[in-house]
Order: structure tokens, then sequence, then C-alpha cells
């Protein structure tokens, strides 16, 4: 089955988000680990909320060949981007009402270095089935492990390399 197409996934992100301002989900936040709930998948889409509270984040990683996308509720999160072209990671922040929206190929890594918790809500189609994560080592993208997983929010040892 073909995935969504981007435009659609920013579409779900952005009228969930919604959905979370207006208080139609609730969202919980646990200073021990990143608290998330899935809202919904099917054959072509799968929808989380996720919230962070301070310096929680993710490991730099992909959304095995699933495009996705997100928006921020609330709150602000780092975001760091592998550019294959410049051979760097390119860091930006994604305030409430920024989405973000990438294709099959997409790396990234996601914290919130801000005090207080962030809401996002996430889009993946087709649904994950696993995720690849890595860490720059000399200038270049080294995968340190793949895990078969349907949950963004995969519980993963520390797989950074000592660079």
């Amino acid at each position: 089955m073909e995935p969504l197409p981007i435009t659609e996934l920013l579409e779900w992100t952005a009228v969930v988000a919604e959905e979370v301002r207006s208080g139609r989900h609730d969202v919980h936040a646990d200073r021990d680990e990143r608290w998330h709930v899935r809202l919904m998948c099917d054959e072509r889409v799968d929808l989380w909320l996720i919230s962070w509270t301070t310096d929680q984040g993710t490991q730099l990683h992909d959304h095995g060949g699933s495009l996705g996308a997100y928006t921020v509720v609330t709150g602000e999160l780092s975001e760091a981007s592998w550019d294959p072209m410049a051979g760097h990671l390119v860091e930006r922040a994604v305030s409430a009402g920024d989405a973000v929206a990438f294709g099959a190929s997409y790396v990234h890594d996601v914290l919130n270095v801000r005090s207080g918790t962030a809401v996002s809500v996430h889009a993946y189609s087709p649904p994950l089935t696993h995720m690849n994560f890595y860490d720059v080592v000399d200038g270049q993208l080294t995968t340190l492990a793949k895990i078969w997983t349907d949950d963004p929010e995969v519980a993963t040892p520390d797989l950074r390399v000592a660079s």
C-alpha cells in the first residue's frame, strides 16, 4: 500500500494538535521517560501524542523508511537533522505551531532543551515497523542499530559511539 503524501501527514498532525489544544486529548508528563500514546493506527497512518520534559530527547534515528511529520503543540523542541550534502547535523528550534515533514531517509534527533514540558503530535506512513539509530563519527553517519518496533518511543540502550 502506498504511503500517504507528506501534505496529508502535515494535515493530520495539525488537526490533532488543535484537538490537543482544545482539551480533547489528555497529556501527561513523566520526568523519567517520555510519555507517549498512540492515538490511531490503520494500514496507512500511525498517529502519536508525545510529551517531552526538560532534557528529554531521542537518539539520532530514522523511521525505517516511513514518511513522517510532526507538529509542536506547546513548548519548543530542538531538532538536529543530518544534511547528507554538507556532511553534518543542522540544528533548529521547532516552536509551538511549527510543523516538520520528512521523507523516508530523514535522520534526526529531537530534544527539549527548554524548561517546561513540550508536547508534539507525530504521524508516520506507512506505520513504523523499525527504526535505525546512528551516530556521527569523523563526519560520517554511522549506523549503530536497527530495532524492530511499531513504537516511535522504543527504549534503546545508550548506542552512542565514543568519539
